[in-house]
């Protein structure tokens, strides 16, 4: 509402200890400034105030008390929930106090921002002089009386200094943590400088199986066809061949049978994971540049749905999820492997240079074509045939991409991994806490062990590393070594 009614206002908190701190608030709105205005708003409020933090100080959950002190000058406003009618007709000046009590809680959003949100009431005095309207009019009179007053906010929060920074990216991510210190040495741990790794998301079944497959991708790297694309280069894709100028697939000609099985298995393991699904799977068909270009485009259409055709056989697979793209003749390709030739080849290189120069100076296709046919009798034309032209003759492009359900358990163990970074205590009761709704995880179990120790839970955190070492984490075979080196040099 302060902002609503345009108040400049701010608060200024600082923690007083681990669960603790406290805060004023201060707003001011000098306007209208003038004695003829039909509304007035104009106010100076101060309220100090108390907050307990059940986890650490700026972390969710608070409840608080606060003390509000306000002079006012207040008429012709009709404010929200038909509170203070009585203000609609008239003008009031005066004091308040109250006392009141809120709860909140409080969303980090990065570093050095959070969102906080507040409700309460309050009970209070005030003191103030009646007037007939806001500009004009005899004074009413004098009262006092006691009030209860709603309390609710909604506040941007900057931290200052900001919240711990994320770890860096690394070819090793292998973070040493710095030793705690507390208030008194009978309360820190061992000194002891345990390791901690991020975890990567679990991706699903689809993200196993990407590792040997890379004819998977997510989602996110998912890009409509266009024709200026160079296929060959994705080595990633997988290809299905046709015989020239046919588009019926025939699984016995030359590496067909094997790909199409890839294709099918790959699919049929995601479809029958609950972690992962397939998004699209992409199909471009593709045709060689010779020949009539209405016939080469309706040729790579029909090769392109030949392919999908046959996944659809195998699999129940509904067309939307199908990408299928007839790309029409390979120009782009062609282009990019006569000129790979030139340089390989160095044989024919001086006439497939000329080659590439009809392809970069006519851009009438069959005009273009009909000159490479001519080119040096037909010798040129021959050789490209023979060493070009066969790879093009297929259904080209073939990419499944998928997607996974969010690991949130990863989340949770990366932030509170974060935390631990720091040689802050309330950052490491933090961290203990969200891990501790993860503990079930064995991925958690190092990282738990690490809280565990930095909040001087020893025992308790030799058994998680024990269990970690146990499950082949090296992070934590290599915190208890460290364990059993300290304790071997006392």
């Amino acid at each position: 509402m302060y902002d609503g009614v345009l108040t400049p206002n701010l608060r200024v908190g600082l923690r007083v200890a681990p669960h603790w701190s406290v805060g004023m608030t201060a707003g001011y709105r000098p306007w209208p400034t003038d004695d003829v205005s039909t509304r007035k708003l104009r106010h100076l409020l101060l309220s100090p105030s108390v907050r307990y933090w059940t986890d650490s100080v700026n972390v969710h959950h608070f409840f608080g008390a606060n003390i509000i002190y306000s002079h006012y000058n207040v008429g012709g406003i009709k404010f929200p929930f038909g509170l203070y009618k009585s203000v609609r007709n008239e003008r009031r000046q005066g004091d308040l106090v109250a006392l009141g009590i809120f709860y909140g809680y409080s969303w980090p959003l990065g570093r050095f921002f959070n969102l906080e949100a507040m409700i309460g009431a309050a009970i209070g005095y005030t003191s103030y002089d009646r007037f007939e309207c806001v500009h004009c009019g005899q004074m009413l009179g004098h009262e006092k009386k006691l009030f209860g007053m709603p309390q609710a906010a909604l506040n941007i929060v900057i931290n200052i200094p900001g919240r711990p920074a994320k770890l860096r990216e690394a070819e090793e991510p292998v973070v040493v943590v710095p030793p705690p210190t507390t208030a008194t040495e009978e309360a820190q741990p061992e000194p002891f400088e345990p390791v901690v790794r991020l975890v990567p998301d679990f991706t699903g079944r689809a993200g196993q199986l990407q590792k040997d497959n890379p004819v998977l991708a997510h989602i996110s790297q998912y890009k409509p066809y266009d024709r200026t694309r160079i296929m060959r280069r994705d080595k990633d894709a997988l290809y299905v061949h046709f015989p020239l100028a046919k588009s019926v697939l025939h699984t016995d000609f030359r590496e067909n049978e094997s790909v199409l099985e890839r294709i099918v298995d790959i699919t049929r393991q995601i479809m029958a994971d609950t972690t992962s699904s397939v998004k699209v799977i992409q199909i471009i068909g593709l045709a060689s540049i010779e020949g009539p270009i209405a016939g080469n485009e309706k040729l790579a259409t029909n090769r392109a749905l030949a392919l999908q055709h046959y996944v659809q056989e195998q699999l129940q697979i509904p067309d939307s999820l199908f990408d299928t793209v007839g790309g029409g003749e390979a120009w782009a390709d062609f282009r990019d492997q006569l000129a790979e030739c030139v340089t390989t080849e160095p044989q024919h290189s001086e006439e497939l240079q000329q080659a590439l120069d009809i392809i970069d100076s006519e851009s009438d296709a069959n005009i273009r074509e009909q000159k490479l046919r001519r080119m040096n009798g037909g010798r040129t034309w021959k050789y490209i045939k023979e060493h070009i032209l066969s790879d093009q003759r297929n259904s080209g492009y073939v990419r499944i991409f998928y997607d996974y359900v969010p690991d949130k358990a990863a989340k949770v163990i990366n932030e509170a991994s974060e935390l631990l970074t720091t040689d802050c205590i309330d950052c490491h009761r933090e961290a203990l806490r969200l891990l501790q709704t993860v503990r079930n995880d064995e991925r958690a179990q190092n990282a738990l062990g690490v809280a565990l120790w930095l909040c001087g839970q020893q025992d308790e955190a030799l058994e998680c590393f024990r269990r970690a070492a146990a499950n082949g984490n090296s992070d934590a075979q290599e915190n208890l070594r460290r364990l059993e080196a300290m304790t071997t040099t006392k």
